[in-house]
């Protein structure tokens, strides 16, 4: 028994790493769980089904209910056949969590269209396909009259602080991720009429994505200490985000580190003037500085010192 019991979870992006953290607690927590993953490299090519296929192995171990499934989620047809695994091998679906992701890592002067393009498609446009399906069948299923027949319907994206601050370096990954936290808030908007909620984490762990990036940060501690970095810690609020207790929250980002979990604050109306009626060019620039003397500060762009 858990706060999923009963529930059926997608985890896409779950055969290594974060994901497979989410995978292995929703199951801990009573989920029965798909584990989408294409097995590709950090850099999106490529694709291999044992890793899918070794967390549905772990999750079965612990006596819990899983099965792989490879399918890419970029692909609008192979999203429609994942959300068919969740529906003909378990008879429903209550959670979707897009957590499959890509680097493409180059500096803006230096990147390419096709670099610019597989990171939208994979981070972005995956988060599209998988959703757009579920949502779905969650619309037909309330107009059934079958909603909320087991605490309503969740969506966990996952966006990052490259996405919610920027970040040197990665100008396709943070554009994709903050989409990812725009399309959040427009789902949870669009589809709370059908029992559904939208919510985003931005999650500091050690994975692959992140490893080489960010070496120091993610090294390694002793034994005896708290692991500040591991992928596991990431799931606790993912999974409750999933779970049937989570109804009256959605439309938010959540930033997650080892114990640490905080809100988001997005874009907010600055102080705003208005003469009431069209500016001359040569009024322009100090009301612009008078207003920005008064808003606060952005938040530093990760990389930048």
């Amino acid at each position: 028994m858990g706060i999923c019991d009963g529930r059926v979870v997608i985890v896409t992006g779950a055969g290594r790493g974060i994901g497979a953290e989410h995978a292995v607690e929703f199951a801990r927590q009573g989920a029965r769980v798909v584990v989408n993953d294409l097995g590709g490299a950090p850099d999106g090519t490529g694709s291999d089904s044992d890793p899918a296929h070794q967390v549905v192995e772990r999750i079965t171990a612990l006596g819990g209910e899983a099965v792989a499934n490879t399918d890419d989620v970029t692909d609008f047809d192979a999203a429609q056949r994942l959300v068919a695994t969740a529906l003909d091998t378990f008879g429903r679906l209550d959670t979707v969590v897009n957590n499959a992701g890509m680097l493409r890592d180059r500096m803006f002067v230096n990147m390419s269209p096709q670099e610019w393009d597989d990171s939208i498609r994979v981070n972005l446009r995956g988060h599209f396909c998988v959703s757009r399906h579920a949502a779905a069948y969650w619309r037909d299923e309330f107009k059934a009259g079958n909603a909320a027949s087991n605490g309503g319907a969740r969506i966990v994206n996952t966006s990052s602080g490259a996405g919610l601050m920027g970040n040197i370096g990665q100008a396709n990954y943070a554009a994709a991720k903050a989409g990812i936290a725009a399309l959040t808030i427009v789902q949870a908007a669009e589809l709370g009429r059908y029992g559904v909620t939208a919510n985003a984490i931005a999650p500091s762990a050690r994975t692959r994505l992140t490893e080489q990036v960010f070496a120091d940060m993610m090294a390694q501690v002793a034994d005896d200490a708290f692991d500040a970095m591991a992928p596991e810690n990431i799931a606790p609020l993912v999974v409750w985000l999933g779970s049937n207790e989570s109804a009256d929250v959605t439309g938010r980002v959540f930033e997650v580190e080892g114990g640490k979990i905080s809100v988001a604050d997005g874009w907010q109306h600055g102080p705003p003037t208005d003469l009431g009626r069209r500016w001359d060019p040569a009024e322009v620039g100090p009301t612009v500085r008078d207003l920005i003397e008064k808003a606060p500060p952005p938040a530093p762009v990760y990389g930048t010192f």
